[in-house]
């Protein structure tokens, strides 16, 4: 292992469309929806062999940093950190980077979202160590995943002409917003247009130096802080964090930069998790194309997903359906409909009915 490898994880996101099971408090990252472990818990685990978990840092929030100390023991607790107010991802790497960089110069970082899943750990594992080599070299690199099916809700990597999939760094020419359907069937066409992973590796130096050109007023904030360690660090963090921009580390750099890089990946059964209709997607299946507990019951019941822990669930004459059960609310949705639960958090906001978020 390169002792000057370092990863962060991104895990501040609340993930409401897998409420009722995910709340402030029990965000879908510490959730036990794709297995027996939650999904940090298996992204640590799985980055492992190339990154241990002493050289891992967690930026998270206040309702979530307790569970996630309690759920990773094997990272530091003083590397699992609260961001005071969330402000995007640009200001979370930003800081990140300044803290790595004021403790090993030669510090080269991978930033990892919380809550993907990944079916080929040893062939994603080979796309992290090109990526990392080649962020050492001074590249900002990120990763692409090749598309599948002409995906609206990802934002796409542009590789040059006749880019087949593999583990060499090559230049991205441009990235593309979350497309309408015509356009994303035009890049799954063409071939050279890459889901864009949210994944991205580049040395500390580097990426605050592109912060001073693209963010100046971040990389100023950041710049102000005392030494990580250091008993005013804590303070001055709660008082300067809420002054960064609110802006994604894409707009902020990525799209700006003169020269980035990517890995246009080889299948490494990437999925990102979105919704409770990818969950059913990942998990085995009864006969009838069911996802439930072994001691539900289905008649006449087809394709539908039931997580009622604890419940018996009896199926009857329906399909097609997402069933949720909490102690407090139960979801019951169309599968087609997986991606608006987070309208029923919005919903509930309004409604201020805070003990059920």
């Amino acid at each position: 292992m390169n002792p000057h490898q370092y990863g962060l994880i991104l895990a501040g996101g609340r993930g409401t469309r897998f409420w009722p099971r995910s709340r402030k408090r029990s965000a879908k990252q510490v959730l036990d929806v794709a297995g027996e472990r939650s999904l940090i818990q298996a992204t640590v685990a799985r980055l492992a062999p190339v990154i241990p978990p002493q050289r891992m840092w967690i930026l998270t929030n206040e309702y979530l940093r307790r569970t996630i100390i309690r759920q990773l023991p094997e990272v530091p607790q003083n590397q699992v950190l609260a961001e005071p107010l969330q402000r995007n991802t640009a200001p979370a790497i930003g800081l990140a980077a300044h803290i790595l960089r004021s403790l090993d110069p030669d510090a080269v970082m991978g930033v990892f979202p919380s809550d993907h899943v990944v079916g080929k750990p040893a062939a994603y594992r080979a796309v992290l160590k090109a990526a990392l080599k080649a962020a050492a070299a001074g590249n900002l690199m990120v990763v692409g995943i090749q598309p599948r099916w002409p995906e609206t809700g990802y934002g796409y990597i542009e590789f040059p002409r006749g880019t087949k999939p593999g583990a060499e760094a090559l230049p991205v020419r441009r990235f593309h917003e979350k497309p309408e359907l015509p356009n994303a069937r035009r890049y799954l066409a063409a071939g050279n247009f890459y889901w864009n992973s949210g994944m991205f590796f580049w040395r500390a130096d580097v990426l605050l130096d592109q912060l001073r050109r693209h963010l100046p007023k971040t990389a100023s904030v950041l710049a102000s802080l005392p030494r990580f360690g250091s008993r005013r660090f804590a303070t001055a963090l709660k008082q300067a964090f809420p002054l960064c921009e609110n802006i994604s580390i894409d707009y902020a750099v990525l799209e700006k930069a003169a020269h980035v890089s990517g890995v246009a990946a080889r299948d490494f059964g990437w999925n990102d998790v979105g919704s409770w209709n990818a969950v059913y997607e990942l998990l085995p299946r009864d006969a009838c194309g069911n996802v439930t507990a072994s001691s539900s019951i289905c008649l006449d019941a087809h394709n539908n997903f039931v997580d009622a822990r604890g419940k018996v669930v009896a199926l009857l004459g329906v399909r097609d359906l997402i069933v949720v059960d909490t102690p407090d609310a139960l979801l019951v949705a169309a599968r087609d409909d997986a991606q608006r639960v987070g309208e029923v958090v919005k919903a509930l906001e309004k409604l201020e009915r805070h003990d059920l978020l």
